[in-house]
This record gives structure tokens, C-alpha cells and sequence, in this order.
């Protein structure tokens, strides 16, 4: 991936949720003419997973190229019938640093976390969301709060190189950090997307090679010209020094700075961790809230009126140091509005302003040192493996990994459809 530019001429539509993200996915893959590109980390073979499937598989068989790429740890079981319907249709399934057959829990390290999907170069789509059940309401209390964000204008050609820069890697064998050509857009594909609406943004990428520390930066600028609120709203919450440093600063200069994280955490020590670092904030008067309705999952911020950005970071370890990720930054004050005016809400009304009593630094084990040790450990450790040889992840077509497990047939489950008027139905798989 190039250097990050800012590009004007973009229309932007904030999506909340699955609810509103797949309707508006299955939507452009639909209309489909040349092209689809898709990276996720988690690919279920649930509802959501096959009504994907069906759109794919109608796309490739009209004609048009479509490449899929999951993540080999996030997306572990697969069965043979779904990934055969793919295949067969002609949909290239790729798979990034699948796991060994008997390990296939033990790799949680430098995982292709991003969530992008293009169409025809024209339309683009990245945020937080995966490919999953999960991120519907009718999940139930385990449902997650999530964005994402419609593209369509020049930015959309920043989304298309990164994932065709994600397929190129997989040709790469000596020299992983070596620049490649892009692959050359199909025919009917145009290489910059002419201007859609008013908005100027970038695409923002952290890999392990030439973008460790891009969106960690991105963040870092934004606090520093803060000069009158911040809100961000985040999943897994644990930032290094720099970051809480910029943080910190913003609040005692005068800023309002708002952080609204997991209450109701999916991963149980995700909010032990994030505890850790509350109390050295709260006394620069950073106002922390914890969103309790269901696990937070999103990956959001907004500055003052005009700054915005939305994405698959979240602001800790793994995603700053070691996970590929990717995040959209927003320069435009109707999208900064819209964000706004999902989050204020959400930290009104379906939040818990935390006091300086319930942050770790109260605790005996962390004024005895246990608990500043703990924290220094977890914070360096995804840097320490950082450090070690960055041999390139493989991507490798489905058929050759041991991410798909054999079965009899797909399990039971609803694939959706979608309906002109924007809403959607269950409907019994056949």
C-alpha cells in the first residue's frame, strides 16, 4: 500500500450494524457487472454466511470475477459443501496464514483483521462489521454494536488496491516488503471512480512492513488539533503510551474527550485490561463510559465538527502492532454529524459514566506493583513478537489448506433476502 492521500469527491453513508451494513453489501454485490473483492476475518456458515454465499455464487456465474478472502484463524470451520458451492460457481476462496490441522487454535498473532469489500471499483464498503450472525439484533443479548461505511467516489480506488496488494503478497517469496503492481482492473473497471459527492477522505492501512504505525499516527494527529470534543468509541481498548500521552493532553488543554468501551465485554479479560489504564486517564478528565445493552464492537472516533474515522482497528495491542487492519479517515462535517448523532445517544442513554473508585489503580494488587507490571508486560509483548522475523503469511486457495472440515451437508440455518424497499426477511434455506 502506497502513502496514505487524501482524495475529495467521495460519497460517504454511515451503516450501523447488520442490519443496515449486509442489505446494502448484498445490494451492490447484486448489481455486480465486472468485479468483486472481499476481505474478512470471520466468515460463518451461518445465515449471513450462506446468504453471502448466494450472492457470490450468482455474481460468478453471470460472469463476474470475484475474489474472497478470509482469515485462517478467525474463519477456523468451513464445510465442504459450502466452500465447494463456491468454488465450483467459479468464486477464487483464499485464505490468509491458515493454521495447521492440529493447531488450528494457536495462531491468534498477525491476523488479516480487516473488513473490506469493493464492487466493480466503484462501490466500496470497510468498517468493523464480519460476515456473521452476530451483528444482528435477533442474536440476542451477544449481539454486537457495530459501523461500518458505504464508499462510492475516488477513495474507492484506495480499497481496491489494498485488497489487490493483499492477493499480490500471496506471489511474493523473498522480499515481503518489495512494492508490487497492482493488478490491472478488469475490463469495465476503471482505475479512479469519478466524483460522487463532497467528502475527503483516506484509506488507512497497518501491515508489518511499511505501515506499522499509520492509523495509531492518524489518531495521534487528529487529538493533538482537537480543540473541542472527542469521542471515540472502541472494543478492545489497552493503547501504549503515545496514544493515552495524546489523550491525556487533549483533556487537559480544555478538550472534551469522551471514550465509550466495552461494558459487556465478549472477551472476558478485554475489560479487565482496559480497567488498567482508566484511572491515569479519568485524572487528566478523560469521561469514560461503558456501553452495557451488549458487547461494543465498533471501531469509531470522531474530532470537533469535520473529523471522522471508522474501521477494523481497535486501539490495542494486537491491532496497533501485529493484525492487518484498515480504517477510513473522514474529513467532512455531514459524516462527522451522523456519527455524532449515533454516539451521543448511545453514551446518553445506553451507557455507565464510570467513577475513579472502580478503575484498577484503587486496587491493592496494583498499588503493591502487580498490577503496573501486568500492564507493562501485556502492553510490550504483541511489540516483542513484532520484532521477531516477519516471514510473509501465505495465502492459499482454499481447496489447499485444512481450514475446511469435512461434512455431510451445511447445518441448518435461514439465508436472507434482501427486498427493493431496504428491509429484510427470513426466509427457510432450501
Amino acid at each position: 500500500m502506497r502513502r496514505p492521500h487524501w482524495t475529495g469527491g467521495n460519497q460517504l453513508a454511515l451503516l450501523e450494524n447488520g442490519e443496515e451494513f449486509f442489505p446494502a453489501v448484498f445490494e451492490a454485490i447484486e448489481a455486480a457487472r465486472h468485479e468483486v473483492l472481499i476481505e474478512t476475518f470471520i466468515l460463518f456458515e451461518d445465515k449471513i454466511g450462506l446468504a453471502l454465499r448466494e450472492v457470490l455464487i450468482a455474481a460468478a456465474r453471470r460472469g463476474v470475477r470475484v475474489d474472497m478472502t478470509v482469515d485462517g484463524f478467525g474463519s477456523p470451520m468451513l464445510s465442504e459443501d459450502f466452500v465447494r458451492g463456491l468454488t465450483d460457481a467459479g468464486v477464487r476462496l483464499h485464505v490468509f496464514d491458515p493454521p495447521p490441522r492440529l493447531s488450528r487454535r494457536l495462531r491468534p498473532f498477525r491476523r488479516l483483521h480487516r473488513k473490506i469489500v469493493v464492487v466493480d471499483g466503484e462501490t466500496g464498503f470497510i468498517g468493523g462489521i464480519n460476515f456473521s450472525a452476530d451483528h444482528l439484533i435477533d442474536y440476542g443479548p451477544e449481539a454486537k454494536q457495530d459501523y461500518a461505511v458505504r464508499v462510492r467516489g475516488p477513495v474507492v480506488a484506495q480499497l481496491r488496491h489494498a485488497t489487490v496488494e493483499t492477493l499480490s503478497a500471496a506471489h511474493r517469496h523473498w522480499w515481503p516488503s518489495r512494492p508490487t503492481a497492482p493488478r490491472a482492473p478488469p475490463p469495465g473497471v476503471t482505475a479512479t471512480p469519478s466524483p460522487a459527492g463532497h467528502a475527503k477522505a483516506v484509506v488507512v492501512v497497518r501491515d508489518n512492513h511499511r505501515h506499522r504505525d499509520d492509523i495509531e499516527r492518524m489518531y495521534r494527529l487528529a487529538l493533538h488539533a482537537a480543540k473541542r470534543e472527542v469521542i471515540i468509541a472502541n472494543a478492545y481498548f489497552f493503547p501504549g503510551f503515545l496514544l493515552l500521552r495524546s489523550m491525556q493532553r487533549a483533556a487537559r488543554r480544555g478538550v472534551d474527550v469522551h471514550l465509550i468501551l466495552q461494558g459487556q465485554p465478549d472477551i472476558a479479560w478485554a475489560r479487565w485490561a482496559a480497567r488498567m489504564v482508566y484511572g491515569q486517564l479519568m485524572r487528566s478528565g478523560v469521561h469514560i463510559h461503558e456501553y452495557c445493552e451488549r458487547p461494543m464492537h465498533g471501531k469509531v472516533a470522531l474530532v470537533d465538527d469535520a473529523w471522522a474515522t471508522v474501521g477494523s482497528s481497535n486501539l490495542d495491542p494486537l491491532s496497533l502492532s501485529l493484525n492487518l487492519e484498515a480504517n477510513l479517515i473522514v474529513e467532512d462535517r455531514a459524516f462527522n454529524r451522523a456519527l455524532r448523532g449515533k454516539l451521543q445517544p448511545l453514551m446518553r442513554d445506553q451507557c455507565r459514566l464510570l467513577t475513579i473508585e472502580e478503575t484498577a489503580s484503587r486496587r491493592w494488587w496494583w498499588r503493591l506493583g502487580v498490577g503496573a507490571l501486568v500492564f507493562h508486560v501485556m502492553r510490550h509483548f504483541p511489540r516483542w513478537l513484532a520484532r521477531l522475523p516477519r516471514a510473509t503469511q501465505p495465502l492459499m486457495p482454499v481447496a489447499q489448506t485444512p481450514v475446511v472440515v469435512s461434512a455431510p451437508q451445511s447445518p441448518p440455518a435461514q439465508a436472507w433476502q434482501w427486498h427493493t424497499e431496504k428491509r429484510l426477511s427470513e426466509e427457510p434455506a432450501e
